[in-house]
């Protein structure tokens, strides 16, 4: 196969390393990213009505980024089964926005807390939900059980782009005051 911008094969092809992977980048990224006290920071900021605890959301998001693994696993291993002509096309397709959204969700914790761009993470987290829009079009085609494993997530996207840009708005679109980056 020539080269395009997808995980590794062996990736998809197992259940357990597609589960794992986005849990372990994903918890990567934030650990990286906690060197600013998410945490805190979060208490200290205004937000908008119907804002979750801090706690909420690491379980939250390990039980999506399983999902999500387990979704691009079973479409790749729907589609290595299938005799359908286009179908093994469509799930390259399908893996390239699958590691597409990745980056953009990874990027979406660096962006917010380690920068303290909520604007830039709020134009992230658009590009995200386009993404998954488009992935999700592809599964709707040629793999509606994965299709459904992502709609959990494409919900708490659409979720997050609220509290994103409400505390945004609410903060005068700065995390930090200017004392915290001098």
């Amino acid at each position: 196969m020539p080269w395009s911008f997808a995980l590794p094969q062996a990736i998809f092809a197992s259940p357990l390393l597609a589960v794992a992977t986005p849990i372990g980048v994903g918890m990567t990224s934030a650990l990286l990213t906690s060197r600013s006290n998410t945490k805190d920071t979060y208490k200290q900021l205004r937000q908008p009505p119907f804002s979750p605890p801090a706690w909420l959301f690491g379980p939250a998001w390990t039980v999506l980024y399983g999902l999500m693994g387990y979704a691009s696993h079973h479409s790749t291993a729907v589609a290595s089964h299938s005799i359908l002509p286009g179908l093994r096309e469509a799930n390259q397709t399908a893996q390239v926005l699958y590691t597409s959204q990745l980056a953009l969700n990874f990027l979406w914790t660096p962006l917010f807390f380690g920068l303290g761009r909520p604007a830039s993470a709020l134009a992230d987290m658009a590009l995200l939900i386009g993404n998954v829009s488009l992935l999700m079009a592809n599964w709707w085609d040629s793999d509606r059980t994965a299709f459904w494993l992502m709609t959990p997530y494409l919900g708490w996207l659409s979720y997050a782009f609220y509290l994103n840009a409400g505390v945004g708005y609410l903060n005068n679109w700065t995390l930090y005051p200017k004392s915290h980056s001098e």
